[in-house]
């Protein structure tokens, strides 16, 4: 029978897992989220219940075994949101709690590869995250963007807007998770609103006509003018430009609005 251990599906509850299982002598072979229906054949499961104090003594041992860089991507990569995500990261943790010297660069090892490009695959959405929000003016003077990242990327990015708009009022929102941050000049809030016609914009991504700054209109035409004006047709490259910017961030970039994907013309490349 499949050891089976149910768990909330936070950090913590991952760490409290890892926990349990070296005081119970019991190393689950499926971590499932709490509601997940029961696979067919399994032991009686095991519910975690997530208790700070004891995730707290497994990410101190953690830091006896792996660099402040490996823990760094631990967390990034429980941000994947992957269906093998909670195993992975659970084996990794096992493996580096037993092993006489670090595994992170152990990459002969299954679970030490699959980590490593699963946290390339968190940090390759982070860049382009960064690359590809759009913000909108409001008639408030907010600066509102809509992103809809496949990895829960977002918290990665926060600091980076803080830093670059320290002089504005942004709010930056995952329309696909529901919860954004909102940043007022002063510190960083992680915000969640329920959809409301006053809302519609944290669904659609794009501000009403009545939300919108009396100018933002005329600075998407200038923007939109401006990466036509600059595209250099004989250097077409659909297929690489695709590549560059995935087809999947269009739909909340100024400069694609009304555009084809299939006549989409290449800025620069060649």
């Amino acid at each position: 029978m499949n050891a089976l251990f149910r768990f909330d599906s936070t950090f913590d509850g991952l760490l409290t897992a890892v926990f349990d299982a070296y005081s119970r002598r019991t190393f689950p072979d499926l971590l499932l989220p709490e509601g997940e229906p029961l696979p067919l054949f399994h032991g009686e499961p095991h519910t975690v219940v997530t208790d700070p104090v004891k995730a707290e003594r497994v990410w101190k041992g953690l830091q006896q075994k792996l660099s402040p860089s490996a823990l760094t991507c631990l967390m990034q990569c429980w941000l994947a949101e992957e269906p093998d995500t909670p195993m992975l990261l659970f084996r990794y943790i096992r493996k580096a709690i037993n092993a006489p010297r670090s595994i992170e660069t152990n990459f002969a090892d299954a679970d030490v590869l699959a980590f490593s490009r699963m946290w390339k695959r968190v940090d390759w959405e982070r860049n382009r995250l960064m690359q590809f929000i759009r913000f909108q003016k409001a008639a408030d003077g907010t600066y509102f963007a809509a992103v809809e990242p496949e990895k829960n990327a977002l918290p990665l990015i926060v600091e980076h807007f803080r830093d670059r708009f320290a002089d504005q009022t942004w709010l930056i929102y995952d329309i696909r998770r529901a919860y954004g941050y909102y940043y007022d000049k002063v510190e960083v809030r992680e915000v969640s609103f329920e959809p409301t016609d006053r809302t519609r914009h944290l669904v659609t991504g794009r501000l009403d006509d009545a939300m919108m700054d009396k100018d933002e209109r005329l600075f998407r035409q200038l923007w939109q003018s401006y990466f036509k004006a600059v595209c250099i047709k004989e250097r077409l490259n659909p297929r690489k430009h695709r590549q560059d910017m995935p087809v999947r961030y269009w739909k909340h970039l100024t400069e694609k609005q009304n555009q084809s994907v299939e006549t989409e013309p290449t800025v620069g490349e060649g």
